[in-house]
């Protein structure tokens, strides 16, 4: 066969109500022969290495153009790549001997200094932030038992499991100047996990929930109170930022992976009621 690539028509038919599907498959059969002809050196428009289509060697001037356009995030990551990578190889580390650094207890110096000299105002916003954390509760094990939906209570037990794990592997040091209360949460003035935050985390799980129902004045309400306590925890110096930020992270991931685990559930559930493992995957 002297052409450079052939086209195959395959045809796939599933069972409903999955569609039947064409798939078109080009099979390069020379790499060297299509290389010579549709031209390496760009006279044909394509450029081929070995067989391989190289992408980037297609892009016009608009292609680039319109990936700042279009895609200004990934763009703006990338120039945070390179300025952080000069950043984290020309500073110096902080020695053993000395405490962490951490900018957001710089920002909250003067919160820590009202906090340490009026040990009352420490304890209620304690006894406020440790309301919020009960409300938290609240609304997750309401929407489980009451509405019976159960992703936000999983993404829960997901996310203190993981905590627990983390928190025990890693024991950080508790931060220089803590403040702790006897009404702050855990209450009682016990040890806690310093990585990740369960607060912060907690509370991203109720917003994703409320947001999913278009509860959206509620979330909004925890979005805010949420800022706070970070605020708070900071300045009690209850939580490295890391802490605060990875809870963040955690609440988002572990929302996510309870919604696929969900999904994953429904499909073994139909699978055992009789449906096709083609059908549950189309649904």
């Amino acid at each position: 066969m002297d052409t450079a690539s052939v086209t195959i028509t395959t045809s796939k038919s599933l069972s409903a109500p999955c569609k039947r599907k064409n798939i078109k498959v080009n099979a390069i059969n020379d790499g060297a022969n299509m290389a010579k002809e549709v031209g390496v050196n760009g006279h044909g428009g394509i450029h081929v290495f070995d067989g391989v289509n190289v992408s980037c060697m297609n892009w016009k001037v608009n292609d680039v153009v319109n990936v700042f356009k279009y895609h200004w995030l990934p763009c703006i990551s990338a120039i945070g790549l390179l300025f952080f990578m000069a950043v984290e190889y020309t500073l110096r580390m902080v020695p053993p001997s000395s405490p962490p650094f951490d900018l957001g207890f710089v920002a909250t110096r003067p919160l820590h200094r009202v906090l340490t000299t009026h040990p009352e105002f420490n304890t209620l916003l304690a006894g406020l932030n440790t309301v919020f954390v009960g409300m938290q509760a609240a609304y997750i094990l309401w929407t489980w038992l009451v509405e019976g939906r159960p992703r936000a209570t999983i993404s829960t037990l997901f996310m203190f499991t993981c905590r627990g794990t983390l928190g025990y592997v890693t024991q950080l040091p508790i931060p220089e100047g803590f403040l702790g209360s006897g009404v702050d949460f855990p209450v009682g003035n016990v040890s806690f996990f310093l990585f990740f935050s369960g607060h912060v985390a907690g509370s991203v799980i109720a917003t994703l929930d409320m947001r999913r129902m278009q509860r959206w004045e509620l979330a909004w309400t925890f979005d805010v109170l949420n800022v706070l306590q970070v605020v708070r925890l900071l300045g009690s110096r209850g939580h490295y930022t890391i802490d605060l930020a990875a809870g963040v992270g955690a609440g988002i991931l572990f929302d996510s992976l309870a919604g696929k685990y969900e999904e994953s559930k429904k499909k073994e559930a139909k699978i055992a009621n009789g449906v096709t493992a083609k059908e549950a995957l189309c649904s």
